[in-house]
């Protein structure tokens, strides 16, 4: 329960931004979704384009304020080399060969979690089939979808972009890892309307919020 966590503040010197961070088991975590402002590399895929890789919800800059960035999975992983040569290259349609922890997006000291560690997260609250709830937070979700936030974790349902349409703003949140699946696909830690959570496969041009984690 929160009584066996820890909390801290980050500082991501990038940009001055303040985050809230919270150590569950032997593992310290963002508990707030990623806000950083990657802008400056344009979107192109299957003749959509945009000129950023990462949004605010609803193309709405207050709910970056709320809900932090949305971000394709280059972008998650800094596809272009701009902190680290780790993740560089990696993107749809592309098979990458990372090496951990990735940095990707994080601040300096923090990574883009793994599949495995996310599955840690999962097994110290109680497993899979209750983690959605004690993960998720007690507001922003619509209804009975909210959770508990019994770990301080309060994960927010920010949704997902899917080309130019923003989706299941309050009912879903989906956070990147660094884990991937071919060319195409990567995995996702998922929160629905039930106590469970999952990581599941999302196609590398979704746009979904970032989690860090850590060294």
């Amino acid at each position: 329960s929160t009584e066996t966590c820890e909390y801290g503040t980050l500082i991501d010197t990038r940009d001055g931004q303040t985050y809230k961070t919270v150590t569950i088991g032997s593992q310290t975590w963002m508990a707030e979704n990623l806000n950083y402002a990657y802008t400056g590399v344009p979107f192109n895929y299957n003749r959509y384009t945009s000129d950023s890789t990462s949004w605010c919800t609803q193309d709405d800059t207050s709910k970056c304020s709320m809900y932090g960035r949305l971000y394709t999975w280059a972008a998650a992983m800094d596809s272009v080399g701009m902190w680290s040569t780790n993740g560089k290259g990696c993107g749809f349609s592309k098979t990458c060969v990372p090496t951990y922890p990735m940095r990707g997006i994080c601040p300096e000291g923090w990574h883009l979690p793994m599949q495995a560690e996310w599955n840690a997260l999962f097994t110290t609250v109680g497993g899979s089939s209750i983690a959605g709830k004690m993960l998720k937070s007690t507001s922003f979700w619509s209804g009975e979808a909210r959770g508990s936030d019994a770990y301080a974790f309060s994960a927010l349902p920010a949704g997902d972009r899917d080309y130019g349409i923003f989706l299941n703003e309050r009912s879903r949140a989906h956070f990147w890892s660094s884990t991937e699946s071919g060319n195409y696909d990567a995995y996702s830690l998922n929160l629905y309307y039930g106590d469970n959570a999952d990581l599941s496969l999302y196609s590398k041009y979704y746009g979904l919020s970032v989690r860090c984690l850590k060294d």
